[in-house]
């Protein structure tokens, strides 16, 4: 079993002073990694019929600034949206903050969801497997930049070629790429060519329409990587973050006011899906630490992303397991 890293992700900070304090803090309480989401609308219209909360720093400058405002701190984006950025660029700036920061950083991409956010930023929001197939490419634009030899990259999405990429990173054979998901073409994507793989939120139906529980599904979906990876599961590093965190003595309660809030979305949620849901940590700091470590055992997530809202309550969860 891989031992335990903790990562914050936050779209809240709101100037130079807000983001450099939350950047020295997350190094501070023992966190590892410091993530930004990539999403660029104000408040309005979008956001408020897409849920999307609003962000106010753009994710490649913010991460680059908090990587020089510290000295171990990994820094990142989970997750960048291949469709937003030019392939060669997204590549090359991703290559420059890893050398900038003396080999910190870790690189989630993926094919994007929000057509909402597509559409008001002035691109069409195309198919499923057409947005996978040009992720898939990016992914080898990324890796053969790293690689600092000649490019050559000819597909349906990515056509990149007739230079060397630079800067090499520090990080070898290039920065670790996130990749997460929910269904089997993007869990194998990331199987094969992925160094962390993000297990996607489940969903919060006691039973779902293939008769699954929350668990049941997430041991499928952990089959599925397992399977795509073949002999190099055993270097891949799982990832998962807790939509519902919660440290505290009254669990019940907290489970309640959860339920509540989600059935304002999702119909029918009870607390007592939310007890063993994989994306639930609601109790005690002792009762946290157990129910991760039993997770690391049954579904293998040994790296745990959570809110901002939440660093400092989750902290004495990070000085228990962090490298354990």
């Amino acid at each position: 079993m891989r031992p335990f890293r903790f990562a914050v992700q936050t779209t809240t900070a709101a100037s130079a002073r807000q983001w450099r304090d939350l950047a020295r803090k997350v190094e501070d309480l023992g966190y590892s990694t410091l993530f930004l989401a990539d999403h660029y609308i104000g408040p309005g219209p979008v956001s408020d019929r897409t849920f999307l909360r609003p962000q106010h720093l753009a994710p490649l400058a913010a991460i680059a600034a908090a990587a020089a405002w510290t000295t171990t701190l990994r820094v990142g984006c989970r997750v960048f949206c291949v469709d937003y950025h030019v392939p060669a660029a997204l590549a090359k700036e991703a290559a420059t903050i890893d050398l900038l920061s003396g080999g910190r950083l870790e690189i989630g991409v993926g094919a994007g969801t929000n057509a909402g956010e597509y559409e008001a930023i002035g691109l069409t929001f195309e198919d499923a497997p057409r947005r996978v197939s040009r992720l898939e490419e990016v992914i080898a634009l990324i890796k053969a930049h790293s690689a600092g030899g000649p490019i050559a990259l000819d597909g349906a999405h990515v056509r990149v070629g007739g230079y060397s990429g630079l800067p090499a990173p520090v990080q070898r054979p290039h920065p670790p790429i996130m990749i997460g998901g929910s269904r089997r073409r993007v869990l194998s994507l990331a199987a094969r060519e992925a160094d962390i793989v993000s297990m996607a939120t489940l969903p919060w139906v006691p039973v779902d329409d293939a008769g699954r529980t929350p668990a049941q599904e997430a041991e499928r979906r952990l089959r599925m990587v397992r399977d795509a990876a073949g002999e190099r599961f055993g270097a891949l590093e799982l990832e998962s973050s807790p939509y519902v965190l919660e440290v505290t003595d009254a669990a019940g309660d907290a489970l309640e006011r959860w339920a509540a809030r989600l059935r304002t979305a999702v119909p029918g949620v009870r607390a007592e899906t939310l007890r063993d849901h994989p994306n639930v940590l609601a109790g005690s700091v002792e009762h946290i630490v157990e129910r991760l470590r039993e997770r690391r055992e049954t579904l293998g997530v040994s790296y745990i992303t959570v809110p901002r809202n939440r660093i400092d309550a989750f902290a004495p969860v990070v000085e228990r397991l962090t490298g354990t």
